[in-house]
């Protein structure tokens, strides 16, 4: 699968359409010793293509996310992000929640991605695989229904032991189709469901986690919430790593549970090998824990689980039966319709 026109196809669609990359704009591209080459070259290639004045760092490999990469992260680099007018972070652990990447938010002239450890395979299926205007319509149409329904119950659970229940708000993530203006962008294909944090009560079971890493599980974790994290249990070795990540992430005690998602996206796989692509594949639930990156301390470390194949109802009505939606039928319309596109030369062998 991992053509070279494919791969450039999906860095045209990233630098160009998605993240409106300019003629004359300064293009920043962060990556580490663990990011796929060939991923970041084709990026720069785009977009030195597009006109833009752009440029590839590379720095060791970060032992932490965020604010606990403070210390490792090299003067010339936080010098370059502060002049960058377009940011595509392909470091895992990532430097999103970061001082220099918060002064950067906080200036509001920098268009900063979220790209993560999407290696040659998942960038070609998140950028070169799908038809982003339609997976955006059914985004869209997902947000309106949970937007709706804020202030109401929603419960998720699925068959390896989630049984977990919550009252509804309002989403603060943006997710546009495009980046037209200065702020931090993820990569398609999660939609938000977001809680009142204090409600979230129950068992959450994760089958991969990011703590210090981001590893598939052999034994799957088991958190228990009330309104906090009160206790968590299996996952062995794992299990220990991700409690000292969640008391890191925490002012006291575990945190909290802080998102949840439902992923969307047609041509994701759930392959254990990257986290940006595992939660987007379809039926995938990103559960994020710790302290909320918009209270003071948030996003020194941000802890992420991933519940798979999960059932979710808003009051009394099933809109997601193990993965797949189901209600209402014009969102499950346009779900259902979602399908992974041909790339250039299978289209082109077809003819």
């Amino acid at each position: 699968m991992a053509h070279a026109s494919t791969l450039a196809a999906a860095a045209d669609n990233l630098v160009g359409d998605v993240m409106s990359v300019g003629a004359g704009e300064e293009l920043l591209i962060t990556a580490d010793t663990a990011t796929d080459p060939a991923v970041a070259a084709a990026i720069l290639a785009a977009g030195q293509a597009k006109g833009a004045i752009a440029s590839l760092i590379t720095v060791p490999r970060l032992p932490y996310q965020g604010a606990l990469a403070d210390p490792f992260v090299p003067a010339t680099l936080a010098a370059a992000a502060r002049a960058a007018a377009v940011w595509i972070d392909l470091t895992f652990p990532y430097l999103a929640g970061s001082h220099l990447q918060d002064s950067v938010m906080q200036a509001k002239t920098t268009r900063y991605l979220l790209l993560g450890d999407t290696g040659l395979d998942p960038f070609i299926r998140l950028y070169g695989l799908a038809d982003l205007d339609r997976y955006h319509d059914a985004q869209r149409a997902f947000d309106a229904v949970f937007d709706a329904a804020r202030g109401e119950t929603c419960r998720i659970a699925n068959g390896r032991g989630s049984d977990v229940r919550f009252r509804l708000t309002a989403s603060t993530l943006n997710k546009p189709r495009r980046a037209g203006e200065p702020g931090m962008y993820l990569v398609p294909g999660t939609c938000s469901i977001a809680p009142d944090i204090a409600t979230v009560e129950g068992r959450i079971v994760v089958d991969a986690v990011f703590h210090e890493f981001y590893e598939r599980l052999a034994d799957p974790i088991r958190v228990d919430v009330a309104g906090e994290i009160r206790a968590i249990g299996g996952g062995g070795g794992s299990g220990l790593l991700f409690e000292r990540a969640l008391r890191r992430a925490a002012r006291n005690g575990m945190g909290s549970i802080i998102h949840f998602s439902h992923g969307l996206h047609p041509a994701a796989r759930y392959t254990g090998a990257s986290f940006i692509e595992d939660i987007r594949a379809v039926g995938n639930n990103a559960v994020g824990f710790g302290t909320p990156w918009w209270e003071p301390g948030g996003g020194e470390n941000h802890p992420d689980g991933v519940m798979t194949a999960h059932s979710v109802w808003i009051g009394d009505r099933q809109v997601i039966d193990a993965g797949r939606i189901v209600w209402p039928e014009a969102l499950a319309a346009k779900a259902a319709a979602l399908a992974p596109v041909l790339p250039p030369q299978a289209t082109a062998a077809r003819r």
